[in-house]
C-alpha cells in the first residue's frame, strides 16, 4: 500500500496543473471579445462638442427614422411625421416608402443625392399631406417607373412636376405608372381654379408622360375630362376613373389610345354613352370597359347604347348594368330592354312644368300692362286714328280726281289749253 500512497499526491499535482493551463487558455481566447466592451466601459463619454463635430453618417447607412432592407432594396419611412425627404438615403434603394409624413411641399430636385439614387424605381408618397409639388421635383431619378401621390390635398401641382423645370429641353419622364387617387384639395384652396384643369396641365405639359402606361385618377370628384387630356398619353394601357362624378364622355376622345387594355368608369354619374363614344370604344382592339354603378337613364336616347351592349364583348359584366331612371324602369337590366321599352316620356318633369307656368305668368303680366297703357291713352289713340283716316281719305280723293280727268277727253283738252 505504500506505493498507492506515493501515487496520490503526484496525480493531484497533475490535475491542478491541467486546470491552471485550461484557465489560462480560456482567458486568452475570451480576452479579444471582451476588449471592446471593456474599452467602452472604461473610456470616458464623448463631450457635446465632439459629438457636434462628428462627421455625417456614410451614404450607405439607413436614416434614423426609417427601416432599411438591403436584401430587398427597400427603405420604409412610414408614419414618422417627416417634414422633408431624408437627406441620407442608401444608394441601393429601389423601393422607397415615405407615407404618413408631414411634407407639405415637395421642392425641386427633392431627391438629388451624391451618389445619385440611380436604382430608385418605385416611390410612394401617399398620405403625406402634400399640398404643393414644384417643377422638377422628381429630377435625378433616371430609373423611376412607379410614383404614388394618392391621398394628398394637392392644391398646386406644377405643370413641370413630372419633367424638368424646362420641359422643352428636358428628357421625357421615365414614369410608367402614376397614381393620383384622391388628391382633390378643399374648395377654398383652389382659389377660383379648376381642379380638372390643374391635373390636365400637369399631365400634358411638354409631352413628358408620353411613355405612361397606367394612370389612376380615382375618387377625385371629377365632373368632366378636359378635351385633350388623353391626347398626350398614347402609350396608356390602364386608365382608372372610378368613383368620380363624370356625367358624360361626349368631349373625350379615346381614338389614339390604341394600346388601352382597361378603362374603369365605375361609380360615376354617367347617364348614357353616345354614338361617338361607342364607336371609339369599339375601335380599340384590346380594351375592356367597366361601367358598373352608374345611373343609366333608360329613355329613347338609350336605344343605340342598348343595341351596342347586346353586340359588343368590350364591356365586362354588362349583364349587371341596370336602369336608374325613370322610376318605372328602375332596376331593369339593360340587356333585356327592347326598343319599345325605350320611349321618351311626353310628360314634362315637374321642374320644367314649373318653369313653363312661371313663363306664362310673366307673359300674362306683360300683356295686362300693355292693355292698361292702351286704355289710359285711348283718347290720344282715337285722335291719332282719325288723323290717319283723314289723311288716307284726302290722298285717295286726289287719286280719284286725276283718274276722272284722264278718263274724260274734254277735261283733258281743257286742261291742256289752260296750261298753254
Amino acid at each position: 500500500m505504500p506505493g498507492g500512497r506515493s501515487r496520490g499526491p503526484a496525480a493531484g499535482d497533475g490535475r491542478l496543473r491541467l486546470a491552471r493551463l485550461a484557465l489560462l487558455l480560456l482567458g486568452w481566447v475570451s480576452s479579444p471579445a471582451l476588449t471592446p466592451s471593456a474599452a467602452s466601459s472604461t473610456s470616458p463619454a464623448p463631450s457635446p462638442a465632439s459629438a457636434a463635430s462628428a462627421p455625417p453618417p456614410p451614404p450607405g447607412r439607413c436614416p434614423p427614422p426609417c427601416e432599411c432592407s438591403e436584401a430587398a432594396r427597400t427603405v420604409k419611412c412610414v408614419n414618422r411625421n417627416l417634414t422633408e425627404v431624408p437627406a441620407e438615403l442608401p444608394p441601393y434603394v429601389r423601393n422607397l416608402f415615405l407615407t404618413g409624413a408631414q411634407l407639405a411641399v415637395l421642392p425641386a430636385a427633392a431627391f438629388a443625392r451624391r451618389p445619385p439614387l440611380a436604382e430608385l424605381a418605385a416611390l410612394n408618397l401617399s398620405g403625406s399631406r402634400l399640398e404643393e409639388v414644384r417643377a422638377g421635383a422628381f429630377e435625378h431619378l433616371p430609373s423611376l417607373r412607379q410614383l404614388d401621390l394618392s391621398h394628398n390635398p394637392l392644391a398646386r401641382l406644377s405643370p413641370f412636376a413630372f419633367s424638368g423645370s424646362n420641359a422643352s429641353v428636358s428628357a421625357p419622364s421615365p414614369l410608367l405608372e402614376l397614381m393620383l387617387n384622391h388628391i382633390v384639395p378643399p374648395a377654398k384652396e383652389l382659389q377660383n381654379r379648376s381642379f380638372e384643369g390643374i391635373v390636365a396641365t400637369a399631365l400634358r405639359a411638354g409631352h413628358a408622360l408620353r411613355g405612361l402606361r397606367r394612370l389612376e385618377l380615382a375618387s377625385n370628384h371629377l365632373l368632366y375630362l378636359p378635351r385633350d387630356l388623353l391626347a398626350h398619353l398614347p402609350g396608356l394601357r390602364h386608365l382608372d376613373l372610378r368613383d368620380n362624378s363624370l356625367v358624360s364622355l361626349t368631349h373625350v376622345s379615346f381614338r389614339n389610345l390604341t394600346h388601352l387594355e382597361s378603362l374603369h368608369l365605375e361609380d360615376n354619374a354617367l347617364k348614357v354613352l353616345h354614338n361617338g363614344t361607342l364607336a371609339e370604344l369599339q375601335g380599340l382592339p384590346h380594351v375592356r370597359v367597366f361601367l358598373d354603378n352608374n345611373p343609366w337613364v333608360c329613355d329613347c336616347h338609350m336605344v343605340d347604347m342598348v343595341a351596342w351592349l347586346k353586340e359588343t364583348e368590350v364591356v365586362q359584366g354588362k349583364a349587371r348594368l341596370t336602369c336608374a331612371f325613370p322610376e318605372k324602369m328602375r332596376n331593369r337590366v339593360l340587356l333585356e330592354l327592347n326598343s319599345s321599352d325605350l320611349d321618351c316620356d311626353p310628360i314634362l318633369p315637374p321642374s320644367l312644368q314649373t318653369s313653363y307656368v312661371f313663363l306664362g305668368i310673366v307673359l300674362a303680366l306683360i300683356g295686362a300692362i300693355f292693355l292698361l297703357v292702351l286704355y289710359l291713352n285711348r283718347k290720344g289713340i282715337k285722335k291719332w286714328m282719325h288723323n290717319i283716316r283723314d289723311a288716307c281719305r284726302d290722298h285717295m280723293e286726289g287719286y280719284h280726281y286725276r283718274y276722272e280727268i284722264n278718263a274724260d277727253p274734254r277735261l283733258t283738252n281743257l286742261s291742256s289749253n289752260s296750261d298753254v
